[in-house]
């Protein structure tokens, strides 16, 4: 490919497609991410390869995938990109009822509802031109990687162990219950540990490889086996799928009595000392100083220390 356009010819949103471009392996993925159109995202991949002398992207078996240039190019873009942040982040002051930012959150898809609505409407009243995008955790997903090079603002989380290279804020506890349904045999029984582990389990599958939850831990340690039937790859699916069966669902309280408000649901208590389930707040060193972070930051603190939330009239709880 000959080389037609000099790279002084470059602008940071060209940058912040290439990498967009090289980071998704996909121009619709791209253009998602960028919150562009399909065919401006493919106009700016033309240009680019004119500018460079390489496809950049080349068709495979899977979609499309980098060249070796294209490879080659993607960690001093996110570079360039990281300094010219910095750069707009010391010359302008962050004014949140101004701000059009995207601010990216990622949770584990059992984190309440209640609480995330709560934190988007706070996040809208606040910064109303500004785009929140949550993101949920899978088991895939690199968050240390995406907080490093920007992808991700915060993370929510609860690894017993987080990662020990990411500054970390305690925002709230959760104890473990037993969600089933209102006609389940054990709904108006009294549950022993020997009743409990026999029961049918039904497990989410987790959110992040390598790492045990805090019930999975307990267990091993204790040497107990659950009775597991079933394994979904989502927490939101485990409500619907109690509806229909006898299975039965350990998790956060909050999550669990969310549900038994809007579904003939029914916390019962575990007869296990689980421990409790903390959550927190991961970011990154890179954005630790910037205004706009910190001040992200502070609402989630601020949402999820409120008792507002946490507050759910009609819930069915048994003992």
């Amino acid at each position: 490919m000959k080389l037609s356009t000099s790279w002084e010819s470059i602008d940071v949103h060209l940058l912040q497609i290439l990498r967009a471009l090289l980071s998704e392996c996909s121009v619709s993925s791209a253009a998602r991410k960028l919150n562009l159109s399909q065919p401006a995202v493919s106009t700016a991949l033309r240009r680019l390869r004119d500018i460079t002398g390489d496809p950049l992207l080349v068709r495979s078996r899977n979609g499309m995938t980098p060249t070796e240039r294209g490879m080659a190019l993607l960690e001093p873009v996110k570079i360039a990109l990281l300094q010219i942040e910095t750069l707009a982040v010391q010359q302008v002051r962050f004014n949140p009822a101004q701000t059009r930012r995207v601010f990216n959150i990622a949770t584990p898809d059992y984190l309440n509802a209640s609480l995330v609505s709560q934190l988007v409407g706070q996040l809208r009243r606040t910064a109303p031109q500004s785009q929140i995008a949550i993101h949920s955790l899978g088991p895939n997903f690199d968050v240390v990687s995406a907080l490093e090079h920007g992808d991700l603002d915060v993370v929510i989380g609860n690894w017993p162990q987080p990662p020990e290279q990411l500054r970390m804020l305690p925002l709230f506890d959760d104890d473990v219950v037993c969600l089933m349904r209102a006609g389940h045999p054990l709904a108006t029984q009294t549950m022993d540990t020997a009743t409990y582990l026999a029961a049918e389990h039904l497990l989410p599958s987790p959110y992040s490889v390598g790492q045990r939850g805090v019930i999975d831990l307990y267990l091993a340690r204790e040497r107990l086996k659950r009775n597991v039937s079933a394994y979904v790859p989502y927490f939101n699916m485990v409500p619907y799928l109690l509806l229909q069966s006898d299975m039965v669902f350990s998790g956060p309280r909050h999550f669990a009595e969310y549900f038994c408000h809007h579904l003939p649901l029914v916390v019962r208590e575990v007869p296990v000392a689980f421990p409790p389930m903390n959550f927190y707040l991961l970011w990154h060193d890179r954005t630790h100083h910037a205004d706009e972070c910190r001040w992200l930051r502070e609402q989630i603190v601020s949402v999820s220390r409120s008792p507002g939330w946490q507050q759910l009239p009609g819930a069915a709880v048994a003992a």
